[in-house]
């Protein structure tokens, strides 16, 4: 009753990607991309273990519209949450080089709702495979049904299901450009934090009032300018050193 769906998954269950194909800050998606077919695989396998006993019901649950959504869900959030913390790590590091101030490093640092930006970003390219999950859910009754109903529903919802994989191995190829995508753009912001360097203007500043406090002290004790009543003192007292 359950066709088997690892062919129409493609490249999902391809081996783990190589460096070249991680993005601009190197992250790797391979573990997430694995669960999310593991998860297929072992709803596949319960739905053929309630097909085995009769239970078509319980078998089309199994692969489901909600089965299918709540994987793809946690694979959009999980990538989301690995790009957030790659971010966050390499901002932290290069304000380690810079100096910048922990204030303003904790400006730019992702925030949770900046996670879920993210993920709606991620998440974007599954408009097609959403598409598919509400034709697979208009085959449910009839796959569900007992007696020769179901058998003639039978065919319509293994299509769909077919369909279904396929267009979630698009929607993921479409999550992988979409996170290349979100590395270059928070590459540029991670450069910006270990190009800054500290203003110079208060060190010219204080330079400069330091130079002008040494020349004003050195023009009264060489007695080019006469002394205020407030350094008569110290004047006297730098005079009668032998």
């Amino acid at each position: 009753m359950v066709p088997e769906l690892g062919p129409s998954l493609g490249r999902l269950s391809d081996p783990p990607a190589g460096p070249t194909d991680r993005g601009s800050l190197d992250i790797v998606l391979d573990d997430i991309r694995l669960d999310l077919v593991t998860g297929i695989f072992d709803r596949a396998g319960a739905a053929r273990s309630f097909a085995a006993t009769g239970d078509r019901h319980s078998a089309v649950a199994s692969l489901g519209r909600v089965a299918w959504l709540d994987l793809w869900e946690r694979a959009v959030a999980a990538a989301a949450q690995r790009l957030a913390d790659s971010v966050n790590a390499r901002l932290r590091a290069a304000r380690a080089e810079s100096r910048l101030p922990a204030g303003k490093l904790a400006r730019v640092l992702l925030t949770a709702e900046d996670v879920r930006a993210i993920a709606s970003r991620l998440g974007s390219g599954g408009a097609t495979f959403v598409s598919a999950l509400d034709a697979l859910e208009q085959t449910v009754p009839a796959a569900a049904a007992s007696g020769a109903r179901g058998r003639m529903g039978q065919d319509d919802w293994q299509r769909a299901l077919v369909a279904t994989a396929r267009r979630l191995e698009s929607s993921w190829m479409a999550l992988t450009i979409a996170v290349k995508r979100e590395q270059e753009r928070w590459k540029g912001e991670i450069e910006r934090v270990r190009a800054w360097h500290r203003p110079r203007w208060p060190l010219w500043l204080i330079t400069v009032a330091v130079l002008a406090i040494a020349t004003y002290l050195g023009l009264i004790l060489g007695g080019y300018l006469p002394v205020p009543a407030p350094l008569r003192g110290f004047a006297e007292f730098w005079w009668s050193r032998p």
